[in-house]
């Protein structure tokens, strides 16, 4: 059996034309964007047009845009830039539980410098709700961060509300749109964003390069000093290929990401469905439709995750455990325990994240795997026994 590969949340293969258009930038045009002479300004041309590219697909200016090296710098930039640029008028920020830790962890590291952080939590789906976002609000509050969809169970969020929440309140609204950029329509102005996060690894683009989109006349501190590149926000010199690549990859995914959406979520519906069919003792962790089109999150009841994850990978199918910066983790998914699920069910989770090169034939050889996995580890399984004996005990 051919290699599958459904863990394209983690990362996706760099399309081959984007490769096709990456490639004259790494030797006939190598030019510093910042010199002034011919070769400099031929880069950076490349540069300003894939700003603009990327600038169409969000509905946004191209002076908006300030590239970054993936949505980890992106995060780190949208909240500490706004922290530290507004101190003065406030110390309060409020984001979920449920974030990636790239927000999280910048914001506990604002907790040691006296910022304070409302962490709200989530329904049993991985929703936020904005009532209890405009409840959080208070007069030193100056910025809302809540991401776009959930990287490990795929919950998408109400953005727009929330947006509009913190629009009518004057306080900055940033949303992580790692997992949608490329993969769901989004304009900044509909959905009443200021700062948006987005890595290009996640759309077949390459990795080492993101941006974050800045709403003209928010103020931001910038992390990173030396030059004046990205309009003196964001120093260094500019990765040239990685930005040209960037853009092809939002202009490919701009043109065929209904159709694309449309078919992931017949696949992603497809396999859920068979899934239940063939095993009992499972959970489909997020929303059961308000859901990335491409992800399923399951717990399985009496085993690890990880003993799933590696019998998989022996018989030629990738998936992963929940987020790919955790994945090395002992501990059990923040998310999944925000959602409510036992330490137990939370380290028997396993997430299939589908993409382009998914096919039906694909769906079925995970709904032949699968049970089989699934079986063998529960016949080993001491905490399947029990469960099994408790079950038939309380029958009697």
């Amino acid at each position: 059996m051919n290699p599958i590969y459904m863990d394209h949340a983690a990362t996706t293969p760099t399309d081959q034309r984007v490769v096709e258009a990456m490639l004259p930038y790494f030797g006939e045009i190598y030019g510093n964007p910042s010199s002034l002479h011919g070769f400099g300004q031929e880069a950076r041309a490349a540069v300003e047009a894939a700003r603009a590219e990327i600038a169409r697909f969000l509905g946004a200016k191209p002076t908006e845009i300030v590239f970054t090296s993936g949505g980890t710098e992106s995060d780190n930039f949208a909240i500490k830039g706004t922290a530290w640029a507004k101190r003065k008028r406030g110390n309060h920020i409020i984001t979920s539980a449920i974030e990636h830790h790239a927000v999280l962890e910048s914001c506990r590291f604002l907790e040691k410098e006296g910022f304070r952080v409302t962490y709200l939590p989530v329904d049993g789906d991985g929703l936020v709700a904005p009532a209890d976002v405009a409840g959080a609000i208070t007069d030193q509050t100056i910025l809302i961060s809540i991401m776009h969809a959930n990287n490990e169970i795929g919950t998408i969020q109400p953005i727009a509300e929330i947006g509009r929440i913190a629009k009518e309140k004057g306080i900055g609204f940033h949303t992580d749109a790692v997992q949608t950029f490329g993969h769901l329509p989004i304009n900044v102005d509909e959905l009443n964003i200021d700062l948006l996060s987005a890595s290009a690894h996640k759309l077949y683009g390459p990795k080492g390069i993101g941006l974050l989109y800045i709403r003209k006349g928010t103020k931001l501190t910038p992390l990173m000093h030396g030059g004046d590149q990205e309009n003196g926000r964001r120093a260094s010199t500019q990765n040239v290929p990685g930005i040209v690549g960037f853009a092809k990859a939002a202009e490919l995914a701009a043109a065929s990401m209904h159709e694309e959406m449309a078919r992931l979520t017949s696949l992603r519906d497809r396999l859920i469905r068979g899934l239940f069919e063939r095993l009992d003792g499972i959970r489909l962790n997020g929303h059961p439709t308000r859901r990335l089109p491409n992800n399923i999150n399951l717990s399985v009841e009496s085993i690890e995750g990880e003993g799933i994850i590696l019998s998989l990978d022996m018989m030629g199918i990738a998936c992963s455990t929940g987020s790919a910066c955790t994945s090395s983790s002992l501990e059990p998914s923040h998310c999944l325990l925000a959602i409510g699920l036992p330490h137990e069910l939370s380290h028997g989770s396993i997430r299939f994240s589908l993409g382009k090169q998914t096919r039906e034939g694909d769906i079925d050889a995970v709904l032949e795997a699968l049970p089989q996995v699934v079986g063998r580890l529960r016949a080993m399984s001491p905490l399947y026994d029990q469960k099994n004996l408790k079950e038939r005990e309380e029958s009697r």
